[in-house]
């Protein structure tokens, strides 16, 4: 039995706005008994309109079909990539054929993770990394490493005028339903969710001292964000959005995360043998 019996078909949702020509892509995917969770990517649909990551390569057809009801292929401009990981990264190839007029947003080091999987266009490339800025033609847009991340290269992406910052995998956290907003989820499971999931995402967060860490995630807070999308979270603002920059800053004081090992392992292949029959 391979992993691939376990892979859910693409369930790619309409996609929402969550400020003024920003759009994120939903895709909801099983995450264990009644919760699910997002790959999310998000359009800005600008003067030059930008992707920001490129959805899960298992979705790819119906992820483009969405990204292009947004916007036209020859009209993006920019395909900002927070991180190489495959549900970010997934339809770059098909992105970067379809839209000859993109430049791909990235850096040196994701280059060098990714040459060896795909053809690397370094001719329609711009490296900007962290504090970095690039023109979109109507806005300016900053490069923010965000609070929590699982690869060197990540990288968040600030739009001042929108007040829309994309924080890549930071506050990820399953839900019980989808919702396009974080304040929809039942809080205390939205609490617990988010804190075992970032403890995942960057389980070297016990070591980190403590003051450095709050310095850390203090300059991507001090951003001013009014809105935070990410891949693996519905749109925080507001009470909530207050809520999980407190929640992060908590991370050093907590343990690591409890995984899964084999025991868990077992009884997934028992309960899929049993439905099987």
């Amino acid at each position: 039995m391979t992993a691939s019996a376990f892979t859910p078909p693409a369930d790619i949702r309409e996609p929402y706005p969550i400020a003024a020509d920003t759009w994120v892509i939903p895709e909801v995917i099983p995450a264990g008994p009644d919760q699910v969770a997002n790959i999310n990517s998000m359009v800005i649909a600008g003067a030059e309109p930008v992707l920001v990551d490129t959805g899960n390569l298992l979705s790819r057809r119906e992820w483009l079909d969405a990204a292009f009801s947004i916007v036209e292929p020859g009209d993006v401009r920019w395909v900002f990539l927070s991180h190489d990981d495959h549900d970010h990264s997934g339809n770059l190839p098909a992105v970067m054929e379809l839209c000859p007029n993109a430049t791909l947003v990235a850096t040196h080091f994701t280059v060098i993770r990714l040459i060896r999987e795909m053809d690397m266009p370094l001719h329609r490339m711009r490296w900007v990394n962290p504090g970095e800025r690039f023109d979109a033609g109507d806005r300016e847009l900053v490069a923010v490493r965000p609070p929590v991340f699982d690869s060197p290269v990540t990288r968040g992406l600030f739009d001042p005028t929108t007040g829309v910052y994309w924080a890549a995998d930071s506050f990820a956290a399953t839900m019980l339903e989808h919702v396009i907003d974080a304040a929809d989820v039942p809080v205390d499971h939205w609490r617990e969710s988010l804190l075992l999931f970032n403890r995942m995402l960057s389980p070297w967060h016990a070591l980190t001292d403590a003051d450095k860490w709050a310095a850390h995630v203090g300059k991507a807070e001090s951003l001013g964000a009014t809105t935070v999308a990410g891949a693996h979270t519905a749109a925080l603002h507001g009470e909530r959005l207050a809520e999980a920059w407190r929640l992060v800053h908590t991370l050093t004081d907590l343990p690591d995360a409890a995984l899964l090992g084999q025991p868990d392992l077992d009884a997934i292949l028992a309960a899929h043998l049993v439905g099987a029959d």
